[in-house]
């Protein structure tokens, strides 16, 4: 193989509960998966799912503070339960989709709102709404050995100590499986891999020294400050 023209960069990755350090691979999100969510952003309760990314090098560990980011006035938090993939897999039924789940983590999907909506009115793909660097604070992930699947549970997210978003896990339109199942038919599942599956109604805008604490219950924690 010829040599690298320059150094590769450093691999992605995340702590999880207890020893070792999981590779992020890709990120997927899934949108318009909370009813009331669907409700505020003026969506269909209807819709289907439908799945955009980001990339990779976006993940924040838990703690770690996030810029403010350039060409947007409107910058949005989205607490969401983030599905760490294990296994690989393609075409996935819904009966073997938890198979292919190492565990869970609790994550931040930063949106430019205003992007976002002017990217709506006109057709155009959500990349630099959703995909911006460090757009995607991510907790210590817990295996599914530990915790199992949670199907239920509060999601919750606090901004300066108060409360903005409050949820369930059991208020999902799409499910965990649901979701990994039609992902899959999409695109080859591989070990490494993210989902974020969806935020409940609250989402809102954030300034610079905001302080956002997010909590999922049984899954963890994570938190950030906008620098």
């Amino acid at each position: 193989m010829a040599d690298l023209v320059f150094p590769a960069p450093l691999p992605v990755v995340l702590p999880v509960q207890g020893e070792g350090l999981f590779p992020v691979r890709r990120v997927y999100c899934v949108g318009r998966n909370y009813a009331e969510h669907i409700r505020e952003m003026g969506n269909d309760v209807r819709d289907p799912p439908f799945f955009f990314d980001k990339p990779a090098d976006a993940v924040v560990t838990n703690g770690n503070p996030i810029a403010y980011p350039s060409q947007t006035a409107d910058f949005h938090f989205e607490i969401e339960l983030v599905v760490a993939i294990g296994r690989d897999g393609v075409d996935l039924g819904e009966h073997e989709a938890l198979d292919h789940v190492f565990g869970y983590a609790a994550g931040l999907d930063m949106t430019r709102r205003d992007i976002q909506a002017a990217a709506k009115k006109s057709g155009r793909p959500w990349t630099m709404a959703k995909g911006f660097d460090q757009s995607a604070p991510i907790g210590t992930i817990a295996p599914a050995s530990a915790i199992g699947h949670p199907a239920r549970g509060a999601i919750t997210l606090s901004v300066n100590g108060a409360e903005r978003q409050r949820g369930d896990l059991s208020e999902q339109i799409w499910n965990v499986p649901e979701t990994i199942a039609c992902l899959s038919r999409f695109v080859a599942l591989k070990a490494g891999d993210l989902i974020m599956t969806g935020t409940p109604a609250g989402v809102g805008a954030v300034r610079r020294r905001d302080v956002l604490e997010g909590a999922i219950e049984r899954v963890g924690t994570v938190a950030t400050v906008i620098a």
